[in-house]
């Protein structure tokens, strides 16, 4: 049975059930013990299983990423909470230059159970430092696998699966999601982690979405089928690897593909979408794959400023329309 959870109380339940069921589970960070956890994730589980596996860190992100990293090599399972992604930027030697290579590098003989979390994105008035999109940025790393959980449902399964996987799972979470409440069935089976979502059909536009603009897109979607135009919409959720069967059964099907994301549009996850899916739908495409993404500038502070900065509902809509109905050809 289904019950409704917040983001960040799926998250917790997930913590929970894993470190129960696995004493090799331990989670390490800022502000994760007594605290809590700066978005309530890890609260409850120090006083349940104790410092040993709760464990508070100094403000020192490549020692504590790196303190993973080593855990995960001795067969731990180390989860990781960097408080915002853009302390990753801290630990990118623990994460890029480690994590990500002692398996190839030492041919197999060590596994890398590690869960990097990271909660990211532009939240409200955060500042430029401080509402970084890094998906580029991981996207970019081979030995990196990346999950974006864009529900509570898949906060619940994807945090538990990355936790079971031997290989280094960065689970990005959206800072705006984890009060966002949703039906959570703690006892259904799980879809492939990096399997995407068809969570709205259609027929005349594909928007592939991931994270939480794959949300908007689903409100874009319900405006635009008002206007005579079926959406579908694919919740990617996950970066890398990223599923490519059904992107192309989508587009094939509807010929038109749009693509949003809060990330900067240059270089971003959506110029590596529409570059795969061009290739591959190049002779059914029925239009150019047009591209949403936060503008190329650091997040301003002023809160008009800043909402102007990524894509709205209302620009997905727009850019729908002007996909789907060119000048001259309503």
């Amino acid at each position: 049975m289904a019950e409704t959870l917040a983001y960040w109380q799926a998250l917790n339940r997930a913590h929970d059930v894993e470190m129960a069921g696995d004493d090799s589970v331990f989670v390490l960070g800022e502000d994760v013990g007594l605290y809590g956890g700066s978005y309530r994730v890890t609260e409850g589980l120090h006083a349940r299983y104790g410092e040993w596996r709760v464990r508070d860190t100094p403000i020192s992100e490549n020692s504590f990423a790196g303190l993973g990293v080593g855990a995960a090599m001795i067969g731990l399972r180390p989860v990781v909470e960097i408080m915002t992604v853009n302390f990753a930027l801290l630990a990118i030697d623990a994460i890029v230059n480690m994590a990500a290579k002692i398996p190839f590098m030492s041919g197999g003989q060590f596994a890398m159970p590690l869960v990097l979390r990271m909660p990211g994105g532009v939240g409200k008035q955060l500042a430029a430092q401080h509402s970084q999109r890094l998906e580029h940025t991981l996207m970019n790393v081979p030995g990196l696998r990346i999950a974006v959980p864009a529900t509570p449902q898949d906060a619940w399964w994807q945090l538990r699966q990355a936790i079971a996987s031997d290989d280094c799972i960065v689970l990005l979470e959206h800072v705006m999601l984890f009060g966002e409440k949703g039906e959570v069935d703690l006892h259904a089976a799980p879809p492939p982690m990096h399997q995407a979502a068809i969570r709205r059909p259609g027929k005349d536009l594909t928007i592939i979405a991931y994270s939480r603009m794959a949300n908007l897109a689903q409100e874009a979607a319900e405006i635009l089928a008002g206007e005579g135009i079926d959406a579908e919409v694919i919740d990617l959720r996950s970066l890398r690897p990223i599923d490519w069967a059904l992107c192309v059964d989508s587009v094939r099907k509807t010929r038109h593909l749009l693509i949003a994301e809060e990330d900067c549009r240059f270089a971003g996850a959506g110029a590596e979408i529409a570059a795969t899916l061009t290739e591959r739908c190049f002779d059914v495409l029925a239009a150019a794959p047009l591209r949403l993404g936060g503008l190329d500038l650091p997040t301003p502070f002023n809160a008009a400023l800043e909402i102007a900065s990524i894509p709205q509902i209302a620009d997905i809509v727009e850019a729908a329309r002007r996909l789907c109905r060119p000048p001259g050809k309503e």
